[in-house]
């Protein structure tokens, strides 16, 4: 019997300890933050953009090999989870969210997101009612639904064979990438921890102005007030990756972005506000409130030596959010400045009676547009400049275009 000499053995160890490529260990950490960085593209362009908000369409050559690089690695099948994600959208912060930190505790949805989206996919209500749209063609039925966790399988053995032993690593830090970065921190800490631009109907927060480690998914305030945009960045200091590569695919003519951020435009100023006054407003009513919150500060700073100290800081942190955002121990000491100063008590006010017009969904067209004259109206009448100004330009207001 013919034995394998020893240059056979020695190829072979050395295949095992250092694969196809014989990296240096600060190659195999780029190596790994690439590939990580590949799947999070994948999952913020195609999982999130394009499938379950519909804010662009991908060319099928981006579409396929997202959905390929996706199978191998994360397992995850499309219509899972574009329809949880929806029905986080739906239902968030309710009973029915089927990942919020506000209902099932931070350190559950940090350390265990992954178990709660897990348990999501096997309810057969949530894929019938959110799951619409998604791929059901030939290779996603009988590859990438039937046999997904084989995809995973399949990455391990393709991370052995280039990188050897080291590849196990890898593979390891792949299949974690997703549930710590979305299942944990996105679902997580982004609806817990943060700055807000807009007050929109839930928790969401921005974890970070700078969107690049998560592909622009940081940006979860942003996302939560404007979901159907396929940009998550607003301000000109924050900075969205996904959209940057969403535009190049887009100039490349392998994608098509069909809605982003609406873009809050002035004209002249109309005697009166109008329904074409209410259109703007209402289209963008978080950029308007945004600008009323920046309106409070001002006035606060202002009102700053009428209040305590202790109130000022309750005041400075919470006295531009919305009433239901304010945590229950720091309502007596807003009630306090507000007491202290009319000025201010009167912003909040007009404030709340602003947000109600665009609630008030069983008035007519010609209703809403009477309550919006006489909240201006109301507003300049009021002897407080901030308001009156405020009211005055938002009669300029417009639709862009």
């Amino acid at each position: 019997m013919l034995l394998p000499d020893s240059a056979f053995f020695d190829a072979l160890i050395h295949w095992m300890g250092h694969g196809m490529f014989d990296l240096a260990w600060w190659q195999i950490v780029l190596v790994t933050l690439g590939l990580t960085h590949i799947t999070i593209a994948s999952v913020t362009i195609f999982l999130h953009r394009h499938q379950a908000h519909r804010a662009l369409d991908l060319h099928a050559i981006p579409s396929h090999f997202f959905r390929f690089w996706l199978w191998l690695t994360t397992g995850q099948v499309t219509k899972e989870w574009a329809a949880i994600h929806r029905k986080h959208h739906a239902k968030c912060e309710q009973a029915e969210d089927p990942h919020s930190p506000h209902v099932y505790g931070i350190k559950t949805v940090l350390l265990t997101g992954a178990e709660l989206y897990r348990k999501e996919s096997k309810n057969l209500d949530t894929m019938k009612r959110y799951g619409h749209g998604t791929p059901d063609d030939w290779i996603e039925r009988n590859l990438y639904t039937r046999f997904s966790w084989q995809g995973v399988a399949l990455m391990l053995i393709i991370d052995v064979a280039l990188f050897g032993f080291i590849g196990l690593t890898i593979w390891a830090v792949q299949m974690a990438w997703i549930p710590i970065t979305a299942a944990g921190i996105i679902n997580g800490a982004a609806h817990y921890w943060g700055y807000r631009n807009f007050e929109a109907h839930d928790a969401s927060t921005n974890i970070s102005p700078w969107g690049i480690l998560i592909g622009g998914e940081e940006l979860h305030n942003n996302h939560h007030t404007y979901p159907t945009s396929a940009k998550l960045s607003v301000k000109p200091y924050e900075f969205d990756l996904g959209w940057a590569y969403i535009r190049t695919l887009e100039i490349m003519g392998l994608a098509t972005v069909k809605k982003t951020v609406p873009r809050l435009a002035y004209g002249d100023i109309r005697p009166v506000a109008d329904e074409k006054t209410l259109e703007a407003l209402i289209a963008n009513r978080y950029e308007v409130m945004a600008g009323y919150a920046r309106n409070v500060r001002a006035v606060m700073q202002q009102e700053a030596s009428k209040l305590d100290v202790n109130v000022q800081q309750a005041a400075k942190r919470w006295l531009h959010r919305d009433a239901a955002k304010v945590p229950a121990e720091a309502q007596d000491q807003l009630k306090q400045a507000r007491a202290a100063s009319p000025v201010l008590d009167k912003m909040l006010q007009m404030r709340d009676e602003l947000s109600q017009i665009w609630l008030n969904t069983s008035h007519s067209r010609e209703q809403l547009a009477a309550d919006l004259q006489a909240w201006c109206r109301r507003a300049e009448e009021s002897g407080i400049a901030a308001l009156r100004d405020f009211s005055v330009k938002l009669r300029a207001v417009r639709q862009p275009g």
